[in-house]
Parts: C-alpha cells; sequence; structure tokens
C-alpha cells in the first residue's frame, strides 16, 4: 500500500487531509519531524511526503529512496532544497491558491493600520492620552502611491483592493511580462523611490533573500511604509530596525520575520512605529481546511501519475530519474 508521510504539522487537525487519503486508499501517519535525521527515519518508506517546516535538503532526499513528491503546505518552499530534488527526480509542489483573498486583506488591513494610526492611538488610550497630537503628519491615503514588489496572484489582489480605496498602484515584477490592468510597470529602483508605501508578495528565493536591505531602504521616502505580509527573509532586519531608529521610513508592518517567534530581546519589539503580527496574514476559517485538502489532493494525484496544478520544479520531468517510475495508485 502506497504510504503518505505527513513530517510535521501544527493546525491541531489533519481531518481535511485524512478524508482525502482514506478515499484513495493509502497509509498515513503524522509527525512533528523537524531534523533531517528525524524526517528520515519516519519517512524512509514514504512514496510521497507532506510538510509544513521541515527541512528537506539533499540529505534528506536521499534517505527518501521512494518518495516520488513533497507537497508542502502553503506557498513558499524555502525549506526545499530545489535543485537537490530536481537532480533526484522528485516533484515539488505547493498550494499557491488557497490564501490570496486572507492575505492581500491583511496587508490592506496593516498598511491602513499603520497609515492611519490605529494602534499607536489604541496604545495610546490606553495609556491615559485622548487626543490626536503627538504623532507624524497623516496625509490622505486616497491619491498615494502603492508599491507592490512580485504581482503575482496576492500581489495583484492587494493591488485592485488599494486602487479601491484610491490609492495609484506601481508594480515590479521581473518574472511577469504584463501586469495587470491598473497596475504600472516599473523598475525597482522607480518602486522605491515613487512609493509612499511599499508592500511585498514574493517569494523568498536566494535573489530576493535581503532584497530590502540598506540600499533599498535608502531609495524609499523618509514618510514612506513598508509593508510585509510574504517572508520574513526577503527584509533585512538589522537595516530595517536601523532605518526605522534613524528616520530613513516611517514605519513598518510586519506578518513574517527573519526569525519566528519574534525573539523576546529583538529591538523590533521596543519600536512604538511598528506593527508585528504571528505570520497570521493567511488564517481564516475557510483557508484553513482548503489548504489541507488542495495538499493532500496534490500528493494523490502525483501518486495516480498525474501531474499536479502547480510544481515549483518543473524542470523535473525532464529528469531520467522521474520517467522511470511509474504510478502506483
Amino acid at each position: 500500500m502506497p504510504l503518505v508521510v505527513i513530517t510535521d504539522c501544527d493546525h491541531g487537525t489533519i481531518a481535511p487531509e485524512e478524508t482525502v487519503l482514506q478515499a484513495a486508499g493509502v497509509a498515513y501517519g503524522l509527525h512533528q519531524a523537524k531534523t533531517e535525521d528525524d524526517i528520515i527515519a519516519v519517512a524512509r518508506d514514504a512514496d510521497a511526503i507532506i510538510l509544513q517546516y521541515a527541512p528537506i535538503t539533499g540529505r534528506v532526499l536521499d534517505g527518501l529512496p521512494r518518495c516520488l513528491v513533497a507537497v508542502r503546505y502553503g506557498v513558499g518552499v524555502d525549506t526545499v532544497d530545489l535543485p537537490a530534488a530536481t537532480a533526484r527526480g522528485v516533484m515539488v509542489a505547493n498550494v499557491p491558491d488557497y490564501c490570496i483573498e486572507e492575505v492581500s486583506d491583511h496587508a490592506i488591513a496593516m498598511l491602513l493600520s499603520l497609515w492611519r494610526g490605529v494602534t499607536a492611538y489604541d496604545r495610546a488610550v490606553r495609556g491615559g492620552t485622548w487626543n490626536t497630537t503627538g504623532r507624524p503628519p497623516m496625509p490622505r491615503l486616497a491619491g498615494r502611491v502603492l508599491g507592490v514588489i512580485g504581482v503575482g496572484r496576492i500581489g495583484a489582489q492587494t493591488a485592485r483592493k488599494a486602487a479601491g480605496l484610491g490609492m495609484r498602484v506601481v508594480g515590479y515584477d521581473p518574472y511577469l511580462t504584463n501586469l495587470p490592468t491598473g497596475v504600472a510597470g516599473v523598475t525597482l529602483d522607480e518602486l522605491l523611490r515613487q512609493a509612499d508605501a511599499v508592500t511585498l508578495h514574493l517569494p523568498l528565493t536566494a535573489e530576493s533573500r535581503h532584497l530590502i536591505g540598506v540600499a533599498a531602504l535608502r531609495k524609499m521616502k523618509p514618510t514612506a511604509l513598508l509593508v510585509n505580509t510574504a517572508r520574513g527573509g526577503i527584509v533585512d532586519t538589522a537595516a530595517l530596525v536601523r532605518a526605522l531608529r534613524d528616520g530613513w521610513i516611517a514605519g513598518a508592518a510586519l506578518d513574517t520575520l527573519e526569525q519566528e517567534p519574534v525573539p523576546s530581546d529583538s529591538p523590533l519589539l521596543s519600536l512604538p512605529n511598528v506593527i508585528l503580527n504571528p505570520h497570521a496574514g493567511w488564517y481564516s476559517d475557510q483557508s484553513v481546511p482548503e489548504l489541507k485538502r488542495k495538499t493532500a489532493e496534490t500528493a494523490i494525484a502525483v501518486l495516480r501519475g498525474q501531474r499536479p496544478a502547480s510544481v515549483v520544479n518543473p524542470d523535473v520531468f525532464d529528469s531520467p530519474t522521474l520517467r522511470a517510475r511509474k504510478a502506483i495508485l
């Protein structure tokens, strides 16, 4: 019987996955394997693995000789060594379409909270201050420029919602030839210099790691805001702290951080011009079961010899190792 191993999952239940896996007639198991050795130990006989945070390295893949596919809960696959998987004929898949509304809503909510001073006012009121003084000038949002870095599904939806608020939207995405209607294409340098707020919606890759560092932050307006609901590693935390302290930019709203949970000694916690959330942008009552169901369906599709909807390493289809393998369902 084919085996699907869930290497790790902190969602509290795997009921949606179980429905799919049981209907397909496969064996399955849930573990909380977080190290290379633990993953190899629990998944050495797996035909497919489903992962959340587990590191899938070349060494891990060498220890999983039967594995056809690694499917990640979510959009980002930065914990998976894609070249290593491709070289070994292992498909890597994700679920890029499950939380488009949620993350774009969250990005807009964080932008509005920061722009309008919602959280700052809340802290002031709780501290006994009942007035609108003592904060930076608050220009009207309508007519201001939102710079969207990464104009895929979520970035495009964020742009549409920002336009509904009256913002002018510019976008940068080196992987898209045509940007959505209403988004003016610009270079990254132009975006950073023009935008009154910058929102990040791109994956974490070798190219995008620390994309927002000293050089980028220096190009932004001193009144500009930064919103990150993508991946923490896109932003150089040390550079951001310096930028916020020294007034290179006016504020930041971060749903994702380089280190999660945020360390108790992080300087971000003491900065008044920062909003921090616990990587919650993806969450809703609808998105969680949808994510879990689609993840399991993707694993089963591969075991049936089908090409799943989203393969992150499409070069794998040229692999002789993959071509030599047969469907097992």
